[in-house]
């Protein structure tokens, strides 16, 4: 799989995790520990493609 493409995934998964993020707010019934859990992933994801992003650039 090329970088790019990875990025592209990537960038749709962050994406999706916004999505439910939005969801997940609008719903008082969702805990704080599940909007925690969509935030980690949100920036674990968003440090890969940064990651990714400067491998790009260094080539």
């Amino acid at each position: 799989m090329s970088l790019q493409s990875h990025l592209s995934e990537l960038s749709a998964k962050h994406q999706e995790l916004e999505h439910q993020l939005d969801n997940a707010l609008q719903h008082p019934s969702v805990d704080s520990v599940e909007i925690a859990r969509i935030k980690r992933r949100k920036l674990q994801l968003k440090d890969e493609m940064q990651r990714i992003e400067g491998e790009m650039s260094e080539s």
